[in-house]
């Protein structure tokens, strides 16, 4: 499975080569041209970086940044074409894990982006295995394990889990879930999404009736806990 960058940029030229590049490179790329855009796209899909331009039509990057590691701890690579380093210092006192100034190399890009994914994120692999302390995701073999113990789970709680575990730390709702998972609208009075999730629970928390792993955010959603279990 290919790791997802999300570039925010409002230079077409420049997102374009992007874009281009390191699609050829193995990425899976998307493009937002506004702070809005790429903050509404954040919400809604998995990305494994974000490329984030300094100056937006819309809203500082400063801004952006600040917004998304509020959120997460998302790896950011900040474009800067100012020559005074008092935005890069900014920048990465807010969080930016790089930066890297205009106009650059691609290949530059390309050792920056993924010297930050080596580095980063818990739970991140290319390999297609996501880790969280006792637990395993291997998506490429749709198995979870606990410790030694298999854990028996459908296919669709297999990717409800994916799912919330690909965004550790976020909370997300019940018609989310059901988008991201099946690609379509959730009646109001659906709740197929709870019954999945507490097999879910049964199968891969130590005490399902006291979960550590997956909780519940009353009237929002459920959220993948970021902490590790020893």
């Amino acid at each position: 499975m290919p790791q997802t960058l999300l570039m925010i940029e409002d230079d077409s030229r420049l997102a374009d080569m992007v874009v281009d590049y390191l699609t050829h490179e193995g990425f899976d790329v998307a493009h937002a041209a506004r702070a809005a855009e790429g903050l509404e796209w954040l919400r809604s899909w998995r990305a494994d970086l974000v490329i984030l331009d300094l100056m937006l039509p819309d809203a500082s990057g400063l801004d952006v940044c600040r917004t998304i590691r509020a959120d997460s701890d998302l790896p950011i690579l900040m474009l800067t074409a100012k020559g005074d380093p008092t935005d890069r210092v900014v920048g990465l006192e807010l969080g930016a894990d790089d930066y890297l100034p205009k106009p650059f190399e691609p290949r530059e890009l390309l050792a920056r982006v993924r010297a930050i994914l080596r580095r980063s994120g818990t739970g991140r692999s290319a390999s297609g295995m996501l880790r969280f302390g006792r637990l395993a995701i291997d998506r490429d073999a749709r198995s979870v394990r606990v410790d030694d113990r298999h854990c028996e789970l459908t296919a669709h709680q297999f990717d409800l889990l994916v799912v919330l575990a690909q965004r550790a730390g976020r909370v997300i709702s019940r018609e989310q879930l059901m988008d991201l998972t099946q690609g379509g609208a959730m009646d109001p009075f659906d709740r197929s999404i709870d019954v999945h999730v507490a097999r879910i629970r049964a199968a891969i928390e130590d005490d399902p009736k006291a979960p550590r792993r997956i909780l519940t955010v009353r009237g929002s959603g459920y959220v993948f806990s970021r902490v590790q279990d020893g």
